[in-house]
């Protein structure tokens, strides 16, 4: 196939140059796109004047007709073709003459790629939210579930506070909507079209930008014919959202494969989402949560590929930002794949809350109660802390429990126990006393699904 800078050289390469120059096998993803972005193209050349309504018609023709036999199988695309653009113009002139070749008229490769991808990302960034709200969706209704099944949280990874099963994976229903505004953040940045900016200084034709922008449904141009072509900020910007978006699955990953453990035994994934072993027959592991971890640095390493491509590059255009691409589709494939089997991981887990219970009644949580019990009662918080710690140490040593305790030995570190304290040690009361916004009570848990629902979900 003859390339389409031929001209200045004969357009011929040695054929490993060739190899390493092609981009065809990434770049043909955004065929649809490409079709769509030059059938733009080619309506607004025919409305300004610069090509007869004639041409234009042929050329639209024959495009819908390129997409078409795509769609059905009838065209295959060329692995051989230098990129999806040459493939496209190629295969037009093919069909309809030398009308194809009046579709590159007031335009740069360097535009209309730029264009592909901003298209493509749009659509992308699009389902990846669509897949974080369904993601969402699962989360809250296991959080409503067990909006009052009791379990330990955590500091230090040490047993410090109950809290109930629903607020706690809740936590993660508010970091992933935060991830979806970052991701919808970085698609309204990249929503303006650079379609016209040609190789990077504009054109001599008196072209319509806003007109094409708008038909491709950008809300506006980029201002800057330069920048246009010269930046990939945007795709940056959406890696550094996926990377966040993949931080939070990773840590919500990690909790899955802990739980999962006999050490815990907190949950158990559905056989359809679990892994064996090939020698120990006991198994069963969370293999899925795994695989979402470790490829979260996948998508770390695809955005310092970005970044680092991005470092020191000149202005305008340079063959480096073809590296782009693999970069930026391998972060949003990988991030679909986790996201798509996360949601019906968490659907199809089986929560069990007595060995949840067991875990918060062995670990001392309720010591900060204790401590609240005497500060209600006029200690000062800091000596009630140190009685609280005395008496923790006291159970220890003679292996009883805060609920267990004789009420003799707690009036033995101060007269202002009484009988109440264990209510006020009881866990369900130190679950459901936590009233303060945002907390563990089950009223508040309540609250923070109905925001996270209509916030994120409606």
């Amino acid at each position: 196939m003859e390339k389409l800078w031929a001209g200045r050289t004969t357009g011929g390469n040695a054929q490993l140059a060739d190899a390493f120059n092609r981009s065809i096998a990434f770049d043909s993803r955004m065929v649809e796109e490409d079709i769509t972005g030059s059938m733009a193209h080619a309506t607004m050349l025919g409305a300004v004047g610069i090509l007869p309504q004639e041409s234009v018609e042929h050329i639209l023709a024959g495009l819908e007709g390129i997409l078409n036999d795509l769609k059905c199988g009838l065209v295959k695309i060329d692995p051989l073709a230098e990129d999806i653009h040459s493939f496209v113009e190629f295969e037009l002139t093919r069909r309809i003459g030398d009308d194809g070749k009046k579709l590159h008229t007031a335009r740069s490769r360097n535009d209309q790629v730029a264009l592909d991808l901003r298209l493509t990302l749009k659509k992308e960034v699009a389902e990846i939210v669509s897949l974080t709200k369904s993601l969402i969706a699962a989360i809250t209704n296991v959080a409503e579930a067990n909006a009052e099944t009791v379990m330990p949280g955590y500091t230090h990874l040490q047993r410090a506070q109950p809290v109930t099963f629903g607020h706690w994976i809740l936590a993660y229903a508010f970091m992933l909507s935060r991830d979806i505004k970052r991701l919808q953040n970085a698609q309204e940045n990249m929503n303006l079209s650079p379609l016209g900016a040609c190789a990077f200084a504009g054109t001599t034709y008196q072209i319509d930008r806003g007109m094409t922008a708008k038909a491709l449904g950008f809300a506006g141009t980029v201002a800057n014919s330069v920048d246009a072509v010269a930046d990939r900020d945007f795709c940056v910007e959406i890696a550094s959202a996926l990377s966040m978006l993949m931080t939070h699955l990773s840590r919500f990953s990690e909790e899955i494969i802990l739980w999962t453990s006999w050490e815990f035994r907190f949950v158990e994934l559905a056989d359809e989402f679990s892994t064996g072993s090939s020698i120990m027959p006991q198994k069963k592991n969370s293999d899925m949560a795994e695989l979402v971890r470790g490829k979260t640095g996948r998508v770390y390493g695809d955005l310092i590929t970005l970044l680092t491509m991005m470092k020191g590059l000149p202005l305008a255009y340079n063959k480096d930002l073809q590296e782009d691409k693999e970069a930026i589709f391998d972060a949003i494939d990988t991030a679909k794949m986790c996201l798509a089997v996360f949601a019906p991981m968490l659907a199809t887990m089986t929560i069990k809350p007595e060995n949840m219970r067991k875990a918060a009644a062995e670990g001392f949580i309720n010591a900060t109660d204790a401590a609240d019990y005497l500060v209600k009662k006029g200690m000062p918080f800091r000596t009630a802390y140190k009685i609280t710690g005395q008496l923790v140490a006291h159970c220890i040593a003679n292996k009883q429990t805060l609920e267990t305790l004789p009420i003799s030995e707690y009036q033995a570190m101060s007269e202002l126990f009484t009988d109440d304290i264990y209510e006020a040690v009881n866990l369900d009361t130190c679950v459901k006393s936590r009233i303060s916004e945002g907390g563990t009570s089950p009223e508040s848990v309540t609250a923070q699904i109905q925001q996270i629902r209509e916030m994120v979900l409606a």
